[in-house]
């Protein structure tokens, strides 16, 4: 039996929101699943996701194949690089309080860039919010210059 971690669509029409889900291959994509491992919401800015990286760490090391969208969700939530460091503590290439200290780390400085990247954003639009709207007059037509002939005068013969 081949298991996807995949998406699950809900939400009405237009308004997307997803599940993220272990899944038999042969399921439909909204249809019976193993188990539940977060949210997806594309609606919001930045995106709103919510993994539990424990569940979906066992699954991916049990051999769940990620779909391509949930491999970037599981990557930006930090799950692959995760799963990275304890294949090398694995390998015997360092132990497993270095793992998660880099863990750590990566971690701080990930959430660090989306709050700067959130305060930004939302400094932007409060930006647009108060600018004054200024609209152009439309400018009357100004009165046109005489064209030269289009078409240049040729020689006769002589």
């Amino acid at each position: 039996m081949a298991v996807k971690m995949r998406l699950q669509r809900h939400g009405s029409k237009k308004r997307p929101f997803y599940f993220i889900v272990v899944a038999d291959g042969r399921s439909p994509r909204d249809g019976k699943f193993i188990q539940k491992l977060g949210t997806y919401n594309p609606l919001t800015v930045p995106a709103t996701i919510q993994v539990d990286r424990q569940k979906a760490l066992d699954w991916l090391q049990k051999g769940a194949q990620p779909t391509d969208t949930v491999r970037r969700i599981l990557s930006f939530k930090g799950v692959l690089f995760l799963k990275h460091l304890l294949r090398g503590v694995s390998l015997g290439l360092f132990d497993e309080a270095t793992a998660m200290e880099k863990f750590t780390k990566w971690s701080s400085e990930h959430d660090s860039n989306l709050a700067r990247r959130q305060g930004a954003h939302k400094k932007a639009r409060m930006d647009r919010r108060n600018q004054p709207v200024v609209r152009k007059v439309a400018e009357a037509p100004a009165a046109t210059a005489p064209e030269a002939p289009a078409a240049e005068e040729t020689k006769t013969e002589e």
